[in-house]
């Protein structure tokens, strides 16, 4: 099969709002594929080429927030917030979307982190970019997110709180989770309260025991 050409005549619009399109691909005579995204018209990813593929940014960010205090173990810091597609609170790393205006990734995963933990980072504090780009679901949509590592090193537990919540976002407290906590939940596929988790609560439980654990 040819690679299909994503030309705007193939490209119709169907559905528009704030923070979500969905677009249907004619990738070929009377054939329809049907694409989820947070992207213009002009912005999608399917119509990109390949270099411009490869210079994109994501979408949005998710962090890794691992905090380090005097005489503790690392703790992966997670929060139980409300994914309205689920109806559930589910075990959720600090996460957001990318503004035209941020310098770079660092700069919207430490907003995020004061947002959704109420933690600002410092100059002790410490972020690197593990991923620059990830799909999650490719066969229905082309969102991404970069994830992003925040090492919070400490004397003592700094205060969290949800007060920079913006939005829908609804939050029910955190989870500080030790290597073999987040060890436990990888191996039984669901939190304490036994409920399933999104794909990059399991890439910020993976990061962390691989690599922070003994």
């Amino acid at each position: 099969m040819d690679t299909p050409d994503f030309s705007k005549e193939n490209i119709k619009p169907l559905f528009e709002s704030k923070f979500i399109q969905v677009f249907d691909l004619q990738y070929a005579e009377g054939k329809h594929y049907y694409d989820a995204t947070r992207r213009t018209a002009d912005d999608l990813v399917a119509a990109k080429t390949t270099e411009e593929f490869k210079k994109m940014r994501a979408d949005a960010v998710t962090c890794i927030v691992v905090l380090n205090t005097k005489d503790s173990e690392p703790k992966l810091l997670l929060s139980h917030e409300f994914r309205y597609p689920t109806g559930q609170f589910l075990l959720s790393p600090p996460a957001g979307l990318i503004d035209k205006e941020d310098a770079d990734l660092i700069t919207t995963a430490t907003r995020e982190l004061k947002e959704e933990t109420g933690i600002v980072f410092g100059d002790s504090d410490t972020a690197k970019v593990i991923s620059p780009l990830l799909f999650s679901t490719p066969g229905m949509t082309d969102e991404s997110n970069a994830l992003v590592l925040l090492s919070i090193n400490r004397d003592t537990l700094p205060e969290l709180n949800t007060d920079g919540a913006v939005g829908s976002e609804c939050f029910n407290g955190f989870s500080l989770l030790t290597e073999e906590e987040a060890r436990q939940i990888l191996n039984q596929g669901t939190d304490s309260n036994g409920i399933y988790y999104s794909v990059y609560t399991w890439a910020a439980l993976m990061y962390f025991v691989t690599s922070f654990g003994h």
